[in-house]
């Protein structure tokens, strides 16, 4: 087996120029999922999507944390 290096979701930051999964505007808000994906909000959707990504999300990253 050959060893990999992964971001620790606690230290994972918002990629600079990721566009919002639903408008494409810029992205600010990153929900880690469980399963080792991601979904990237504008403002306006992330807030929209708030309650349930905090209940898939395992960690939520936001611009300027």
């Amino acid at each position: 087996m050959t060893p990999t290096l992964t971001t620790p979701t606690d230290t994972a930051t918002l990629p600079v120029g990721e566009r919002c999964d639903r408008c494409s505007a810029a992205a600010k808000v990153r929900a880690v999922l469980a399963g080792g994906g991601d979904l990237v909000f504008c403002g306006h959707h992330a807030n929209k999507y708030a309650t349930e990504l905090e209940k898939i999300a395992v960690h939520i990253v936001r611009e300027g944390d």
